[in-house]
């Protein structure tokens, strides 16, 4: 019996986001029978490259859903466009795998990380949407899962070193025009306006707005998302920074258990997580950086080491390309098990 293929589309098909999508189709073969690239209408005359074709961008309306019988909509184009055209999908009979911020929190839509909670997609069926978490959030997960199973997680310190991408295609261009400006000898005359400082040569500890608690909306993201996919009240706390790289973000994470862990067993624990890959010898200075991770799937953990001074505290340093872990690649991954999990329904 043949494979079933599915008419998919893809909302803001030529962003950042979109395209490690396309790409990622490809890669792994999805059993895709008709691409339909959406954007608005700013989009219309632009094209996408996809296996080996050219394939022009079609305007996002309410009702191109239901002309090209889309089945699975992959939503990667802000929160105020899913906001208005999710509900349509759904309306056409498609599920929405949307990774912007918009559903993340409502609690009638599951919230996945497939290598985490992925028995929460069979809830999508009460709003036809999956909501794919922050980038920061799901690279961190990943780790978490595996050693809350063997220790017992119950608080966790984050800082971040989150690159330029993660605020869009624009954010990235600034960074390599700052740059340029730099060895031009005129930076202090370089405009920024993707972010509200100067990020060639310099870090940002802010990620989106302050909140009235001192925390950022990137921060308490960490802090809601993590509960909420992993079914735990894991006391989290975290500092979000910007820094002058273009992809993979990195995160020093600072794990407290209920009971005393081993760093030796920890990095065997996660060598059997599911998309984790270690990267633990400093002496021969191997460990996970932004730079070795590009165009990667998996999610690297390495300088994985007992606290100096508690025994049911552990330290590590995560890292993934935020482009494809952090949210091309999880929405793929949730689209897969979704397609797996409707065939054995």
């Amino acid at each position: 019996m043949s494979e079933k293929k599915y008419n998919v589309a893809v909302v803001g098909a030529n962003g950042a986001v979109g395209e490690e999508i396309l790409t990622l189709l490809q890669e792994i073969d999805f059993p895709l029978n008709k691409l339909v690239p959406l954007a608005s209408a700013r989009s219309l005359g632009k094209t996408v490259e996809f296996a080996g074709q050219e394939l022009p961008i079609i305007e996002l309306t309410h009702t191109v859903f239901d002309e090209h019988e889309v089945e699975i909509a992959l939503f990667s184009a802000g929160g105020s466009v899913s906001a208005e055209f999710a509900p349509s999908a759904v309306k056409a009979g498609a599920v929405v795998i949307d990774n912007t911020s918009h559903f993340r929190m409502d609690p009638k839509i599951p919230l996945v990380v497939p290598e985490v909670n992925p028995q929460d997609i069979a809830k999508w069926k009460e709003s036809g949407i999956i909501a794919n978490p922050n980038c920061s959030t799901i690279q961190m997960v990943q780790a978490l899962k595996p050693l809350d199973e063997a220790y017992d997680l119950i608080r966790v310190d984050a800082s971040t070193y989150q690159a330029t991408s993660g605020a869009g295609k624009s954010a990235m261009e600034e960074l390599v025009t700052q740059m340029q400006d730099f060895f031009a000898f005129k930076l202090d005359e370089s405009e920024h306006k993707a972010f509200n400082q100067q990020i060639a040569l310099n870090v940002i500890p802010q990620i989106d707005v302050f909140m009235d608690n001192g925390y950022t909306k990137e921060e308490m993201k960490m802090v809601n998302e993590t509960v909420k996919i992993m079914h735990k009240d894991i006391h989290l706390s975290a500092t979000c920074v910007r820094v002058p790289t273009l992809r993979g973000h990195a995160e020093s994470l600072t794990l407290t258990f209920d009971s005393d862990v081993n760093a030796d067993e920890a990095r065997e624990v996660l060598s059997k997580a599911p998309n984790i890959v270690i990267l633990d010898n400093p002496k021969d200075a191997l460990y996970p950086m932004p730079a070795t991770c590009v165009d990667k799937n998996e999610t690297f953990v390495g300088r994985i080491r007992n606290d100096v001074y508690s025994k049911n505290i552990l330290h590590l340093f995560v890292v993934a390309d935020n482009l494809r872990v952090g949210a091309a690649t999880n929405a793929v991954r949730i689209a897969q098990k979704w397609i797996e999990m409707e065939g054995e329904a």
